[in-house]
């Protein structure tokens, strides 16, 4: 009966169904999906790993374009350890380069002195501070706004810290000199100012914004020329110590060297001159380092080298780790003791030992950044060793590496093609957490000055923060901005190593995350 029903049924519903014509049809599979696609699928429901993932992103984005837009390349002494500064008296308060500070009188006199020395372009002297007009405040001004009245003969004022450098001295070629005369009609801006008399009258010799007569009996306190001390008021009158010639006149530079080729000794006012040196203002969008760069160019270099180091780190340790691990957890027995004994000797070593050792006896020979990979990558790959040593263990058993075996599959097909794959989440897992680690002990490394990546090229994240290891509690950004940096970037790489263990794990393929 049964033999006859199917008997009856057409040939033509018998024939072997066209696999590439299959039309309406749900044999229940699900539809065929790659692993990096399916991956990505898993990948991307982890919003904690995207959103560190985008972190990453914007940190290495930061590195790679500041340098192209920074106009200040190399050190500037004068500009050292000040805070964000885009133009003096910025609507962005954080942007204008401002301190508040508490001042005594003298102290006061001495800042608002400064704007009225930039105002004095013709050596006249004898200005009064109701004379810093708004056209000379766009010169310069150090008071910026005094916020409170006088307290126990204090002052409490913000102050442009970049103003405040006010005048300088320095020694220029003549061919220099005249540079600068020319720049000066060209844009409407004095450079070059009176020279000051070194006489009873000057406090400080090396200070050239002490244009003004002081008694330096009497605190460098200002004067008048009858030797009365001058009160701070509005209309309090300062009075010029100019070097002056014979007639009178205001002397602009003293003349040393042979007359072929002199030298002129010359005061100038440091930011107009800072401009006619590099083309533009002073623009540090996120202040300057202890030594005078420019602290965004400084942190896209430390970004740059820590990342650089800590990637090519891990990758040598993935590469040695994961063929060490692979040969101890797939032979086992013998080869698995001696390597395991050789990883226990090895582990034993203290990491803080071994980079110093590196940097005393390997660093001149070798260089600093290649002595610290080497201190890295010795002991370094023996935790990925251990985990893919794990990982074989568990996945060799397994019985599609049992079947692969039996069919004829060579040992090197069943590591790469059947092993790895399953291990390939965990493997990447560590690669990935020890760039984190690798940033974190460059920067204790270089905290401790057991080595020291700074030069004028170059720098690293753990350099910026030895640097200011001393001074940031008086200039907090140069701790916060690369400590900052560091913190990101060990918790975005921990989420984002996390999620692409998930990810790359084929035992969660098609499980919704």
């Amino acid at each position: 009966m049964e033999k006859n029903s199917v008997s009856n049924i057409p040939k033509e519903l018998l024939q072997p169904a066209d696999g590439n014509n299959v039309s309406g049809t749900n044999f229940g599979t699900e539809h065929h999906v790659g692993y990096l696609r399916d991956a990505w699928s898993r990948f991307r429901k982890n919003k904690a790993s995207i959103l560190a993932t985008v972190i990453i992103a914007l940190i290495v984005i930061f590195a790679l374009i500041i340098p192209l837009f920074s106009t200040q390349r190399s050190l500037d002494s004068y500009y050292a350890k000040k805070g964000p500064y885009i133009a003096s008296q910025s609507s962005i308060p954080l942007f204008d380069g401002g301190q508040t500070r508490t001042f005594n009188s003298r102290g006061l006199i001495h800042a608002y002195s400064i704007a009225l020395g930039a105002c004095d372009t013709t050596g006249s002297g004898n200005a009064r501070i109701s004379d810093i007009t708004s056209d000379c405040r766009t010169v310069i001004t150090p008071i910026e706004k005094v916020l409170d009245s006088r307290q126990n003969g204090k002052y409490k004022a913000k102050i442009d810290t970049y103003a405040e450098v006010g005048f300088v001295y320095m020694q220029i070629s003549k061919a220099e000199y005249e540079n600068i005369r020319k720049w000066e009609q060209e844009n409407s801006a004095t450079i070059l100012f009176p020279l000051i008399a070194n006489n009873e009258y000057n406090p400080n010799p090396n200070d050239a914004n002490y244009w003004y007569m002081a008694d330096t009996t009497a605190k460098n306190s200002p004067i008048d020329i009858n030797g009365n001390i001058i009160k701070l008021s509005q209309n309090m009158r300062l009075y010029d110590n100019y070097l002056r010639d014979l007639d009178g006149n205001a002397v602009y530079f003293t003349q040393s060297g042979s007359s072929d080729n002199p030298s002129y000794k010359v005061r100038v006012l440091y930011k107009n001159y800072y401009t006619y040196i590099n083309g533009t203002p002073p623009r540090y969008i996120l202040g300057t380092d202890s030594q005078g760069y420019d602290m965004a160019r400084r942190l896209s270099e430390g970004i740059r080298l820590s990342l650089a180091l800590a990637l090519s780190v891990s990758l040598i340790n993935l590469i040695i780790g994961a063929i060490y691990g692979a040969i101890e957890g797939y032979y086992g027995g013998i080869p698995d003791l001696v390597l395991e004994r050789i990883s226990d000797i090895l582990s034993c070593v203290p990491f803080i030992v071994v980079a110093t050792l590196f940097q005393i006896h390997l660093s001149d020979k070798v260089g600093k950044i290649p002595s610290l990979l080497f201190a890295f990558v010795l002991t370094g790959w023996i935790s990925i060793a251990s985990r893919v040593r794990t990982q074989f263990y568990r996945f060799k058993t397994q019985e599609y590496v049992m079947s692969a075996r039996t069919l004829g599959a060579s040992d090197k097909r069943i590591i790469l093609k059947h092993i790895f794959p399953n291990a390939l989440g965990t493997i990447v897992t560590s690669s990935v957490l020890i760039i984190p680690t690798v940033i974190l002990n460059e920067s204790m490394l270089s905290f401790l000055g057991i080595v020291s990546l700074g030069s004028s090229d170059t720098t690293s994240l753990g350099t910026l923060l030895s640097e200011a290891s001393n001074i940031w509690t008086s200039y907090p950004h140069l701790m916060i901005l690369p400590a900052l940096v560091i913190s990101l970037l060990m918790i975005c790489f921990n989420l984002f190593g996390n999620g692409l263990r998930d990810a790359l794990n084929p035992s969660l393929r098609g499980i919704d995350s």
